[in-house]
């Protein structure tokens, strides 16, 4: 058997889904945490045996020691203890609890768990309390976890209120910086989308500043997730989507995305930006892509923007980013080249990008709120203003490669937080 590494820390995973399971691969392969404690909330398959078939095959990525060592990797996982739920991952001991799916009844404090990774996507309202029946965020915190990272947008339910104190979104490397240990519990890692649109559209704000950029819209399309049917099916009473139980094999589907949301939470400039975003899921299993659009005021004193302006504003970007989270390249990409990309939460085709530059008109007379006094002396009360409109690609892994990297580099310095 393989020594653990000596950390002393120890890391709970709530769920084993598509995020689980590569939340599980990424931190086996970082070995940051002495211990891995994943709670499935029910049985599965006929024995330990099968969850580590299932751990160590993805039909996306290949085999576990494939993705850690090559293709001339032996297997990994070993020492499968049925009675004790425990296997070892390359040298990592592996705790898997199969009878408990309420948050405050897995008991984290008993295994010595102080940070929870919650993939489940069940539970996003950081105001539900601990005991409420259908499992919270917070029963996490009641059963002994001192930080939740929350794999998701927060959803929650009263519209009309605002997130505790002691919850936040960030993304790495646009405002991480955000969480204060001290203060906050819950943290959510926001969406895989959100991820790469904070990288995209930040750069834009430094350069150009919030207020040159009168409006911006993205559409993502999206690789297919375990929210839609493999084959077409019933709808289930009051569903109200029905496009989802639709096959994702043979179709291309419309559906919404809460990116835009999210965004205003990690860049508070975007508040100031008219934005819509819109999703089409694909059927491919992985690798999507965000197409941006952005309406840029052009300005007397300063050079015309063009397609090699906005290029060099991500190559810089991507240069002045220790941390690799954004890529730039001039090549030519299709998804699949960007599936296992590691590290990068937005890779911009720079090869696509495209400007127009045209007047827009605006007639001041007919501008709600202006004082017609305001505009009487003038003989024409219409602006004719320069306006560059630049369409942007970013590919991003809305799995492995991407998000789940920085999912787990939150989660590492989450638990680096504590004392």
């Amino acid at each position: 058997m393989n020594a653990a590494p000596n950390r002393g820390k120890k890391l709970g995973i709530n769920g084993l889904g598509r995020i689980g399971k590569l939340t599980l691969w990424h931190h086996v392969g970082r070995k940051f945490f002495s211990e891995l404690v994943v709670n499935l909330g029910r049985p599965a398959g006929r024995s330990l045996a099968d969850v580590a078939h299932y751990i160590e095959r993805d039909s996306t990525y290949g085999r576990l020691q494939a993705f850690l060592y090559g293709h001339r990797a032996q297997p990994v996982i070993s020492d499968i203890d049925e009675a004790d739920g425990r296997m070892w991952v390359d040298g990592v001991p592996v705790t898997f609890l199969r009878a408990q799916r309420d948050p405050a009844r897995i008991g984290w404090g008993e295994h010595g768990v102080r940070v929870v990774v919650d993939t489940t996507g069940r539970f996003l309202d950081p105001t539900a309390a601990s005991d409420d029946p259908k499992g919270s965020l917070r029963g996490h915190l009641a059963c002994g976890a001192e930080k939740v990272v929350v794999s998701a947008p927060f959803k929650v339910k009263d519209k009309t209120g605002a997130l505790p104190s002691d919850a936040i979104t960030t993304v790495m490397g646009v405002n991480a910086h955000d969480y204060d240990p001290k203060r906050h519990c819950v943290v959510s890692a926001a969406s895989c989308t959100t991820t790469c649109l904070a990288h995209m559209m930040r750069p834009l704000i430094m350069t150009f500043g919030a207020r040159r950029i009168l409006s911006a819209s993205m559409a993502t399309v999206h690789a297919a997730t375990s929210s839609q049917e493999v084959l077409a099916r019933l709808p289930e009473a009051g569903k109200t989507d029905l496009r989802k139980s639709r096959s994702i094999m043979n179709n291309i589907i419309l559906t919404s995305t809460g990116a835009a949301n999210a965004l205003r939470l990690v860049i508070p400039e975007m508040k100031e930006i008219p934005f819509i975003a819109e999703s089409v899921r694909i059927p491919t299993s992985t690798g999507s892509l965000i197409i941006l659009v952005v309406n840029l005021q052009e300005e007397p004193a300063a050079p015309r923007i063009d397609r090699e302006t906005i290029n060099a504003v991500y190559r810089q970007a991507a240069a002045d980013g220790p941390e690799g989270y954004l890529l730039y390249t001039d090549e030519q990409n299709v998804s699949a080249d960007i599936v296992g990309m590691p590290q990068a939460a937005a890779i911009i085709e720079g090869h696509e990008t495209h400007t127009r530059t045209a007047e827009a008109f605006v007639d001041i007379a007919k501008v709600p709120g202006v004082d017609p006094r305001m505009t009487a002396a003038f003989e024409n009360t219409v602006l004719r203003f320069p306006v560059t409109q630049a369409v942007i690609y970013g590919w991003y892994d809305n799995e492995k490669g991407g998000y789940v990297h920085m999912l787990g580099d939150r989660t590492v310095s989450v638990a680096d937080s504590l004392a």
